[in-house]
């Protein structure tokens, strides 16, 4: 048994260690170049012991978005779960995404901006599990907005179109950050969320 145990907890480690340089690569070159045996080479192990946590390509995949998920997580929504709900948690949001894109966290930049179109018009597991992050980041924009608009935020749209309006114009800047090499990108979103949501003291994020 012990032994047993031993063998699951190099396993677990390993598949951890892969399934996060997987989102590291994904966030570059996309879902659909990961290869058992790319990982294996890039990770300096046997694909053997790669094939050993993930026997197909899907599981690969999945557990990269997995990965990339609680990356994001820990990247932007935990460092804000202490502010006060609302405007303050709306600002700390804005500027945690801006690091998470500027520092960068993951190497090609948000990873749900990197990988949406290669699968948003492919129905399959790979699309629902990439719709479920982007459905649960909105989600959670669209509750703050909705406390900040209760305690006085002045704002013409209801909370889902300007939860909509908020991911666009981050998805823009990140793409203008990195397909466009834009240094001022991310700031000129921050200048515009500034005015547009009151966050007026969002700092600047450039590098």
């Amino acid at each position: 048994m012990e032994r047993e145990d031993g063998r699951r907890a190099r396993g677990d480690r390993t598949r951890r260690r892969v399934a996060i340089r997987a989102a590291e690569l994904a966030s570059v070159n996309g879902l659909s170049g990961l290869t058992l045996g790319q990982l294996a080479d890039n990770l300096q192990i046997g694909k053997s012991s790669v094939a050993a946590v993930f026997h197909t390509k899907q599981e690969l995949q999945l557990a990269a978005i997995a990965a990339a998920g609680a990356i994001f997580e820990a990247a932007v929504v935990a460092p804000t779960s202490h502010l006060p709900p609302g405007l303050p948690r709306l600002r700390g949001l804005v500027e945690a995404w801006l690091r998470y894109v500027s520092e960068p966290v993951l190497p090609g930049g948000c990873f749900m901006v990197a990988t949406a179109a290669e699968f948003d018009s492919r129905p399959g597991p790979i699309r629902d599990a990439l719709a479920q992050l982007r459905r649960e980041w909105i989600a959670l924009l669209t509750r703050e907005i909705e406390q900040a608009q209760a305690h006085g935020m002045p704002s013409e749209l209801p909370a889902p179109l300007l939860a909509f309006e908020v991911d666009a114009l981050l998805a823009s800047a990140n793409i203008a950050y990195n397909l466009l090499d834009d240094p001022d990108a991310l700031d000129a979103v921050r200048r515009i969320l500034g005015t547009r949501l009151g966050l007026t003291d969002i700092g600047s994020v450039s590098p």
